[in-house]
């Protein structure tokens, strides 16, 4: 599933050719993806000029002058296509301006496309209960401590729960638990304030460098420029079950919940 560097390489790439153009025409080629398209969607936005673009999580945000936003989730296998020579089976939302014509694909029909008032934004349902960006100020070892205080949950286990903190998922979190020395599977009321530091800068420095690699490519996620994200080949211990990691010992992994957790333990305590 597309993540947090996934879906800000996503608005990264829409940006140059969507802000500040108008929206002439909306085509939908089907009525849904995981539930269906908002009612008037295309009329809506027709017409409309799109001010800015963003990121809540792992959701994107294309903003208008109009007061609406539209919010897409790429699912399980969304991606755009920009200026597609033709158009394929699975594009299922066509967007198009007076310079580009933008294809929402999505094989598996996982994703979603909601149309929210932006003032309204903080309060949508899947917005409401959400944990601050990791990436943002708000994001410290100051507030990892409060909510980690007292619990003796996994720190995995809290770190992938979006109410703790947003857009976080397993890849990333396997990969900055590494860098940070922290056994997943430690208590998170257990993890020291020292510990705490190194881990918010571990979350950080990876999804920058994720962010900078153009994502991780898994199945059939792309760029919307239809190039690969190249940061599957910086994992330290993702998907290296019984690899030696950096000290030597074998990479171990664990099934958690239906994810596969990755780590090394020598290295993470």
């Amino acid at each position: 599933m597309p993540e947090l560097p996934e879906v800000e390489t996503t608005v990264r790439g829409l940006a140059p050719v969507l802000e500040g153009q108008v929206i002439a025409r909306v085509t939908l080629r089907r009525p849904d993806l995981r539930r269906p398209f908002p009612a008037g969607l295309g009329q809506r936005l027709t017409g409309a000029r799109v001010t800015s673009l963003g990121r809540r999580a792992k959701y994107g945000l294309i903003d208008t002058d109009r007061g609406d936003t539209m919010i897409f989730h790429l699912g399980m296998s969304g991606r755009w296509r920009i200026d597609p020579g033709e158009l394929l089976t699975h594009d299922h939302l066509l967007i198009e301006t007076a310079a580009h014509r933008l294809a929402l694909n999505d094989a598996r029909r996982f994703g979603s496309v909601d149309l929210v008032p932006t003032e309204a934004l903080a309060a949508w349902p899947a917005f409401a209960a959400l944990g601050p960006e990791p990436l943002g100020p708000e994001f410290d070892a100051a507030y990892l401590a409060r909510a980690f205080e007292d619990r003796v949950a996994p720190v995995k286990a809290l770190l992938l729960d979006q109410r703790v903190v947003a857009g976080l998922g397993n890849i990333y979190v396997c990969e900055a638990l590494f860098m940070a020395g922290i056994a997943p599977t430690r208590p998170s009321g257990q993890v020291a304030r020292a510990r705490l530091v190194k881990l918010v800068d571990a979350i950080r420095e990876v999804l920058a460098a994720a962010i900078e690699a153009g994502g991780s490519t898994l199945r059939d996620y792309a760029r919307p420029d239809g190039e690969l994200g190249y940061f599957a080949k910086q994992w330290r211990v993702y998907g290296r079950e019984g690899e030696p990691c950096e000290c030597g010992e074998k990479v171990a992994r664990r099934a958690d919940g239906g994810r596969s957790t990755f780590w090394c333990p020598k290295c993470q305590r």
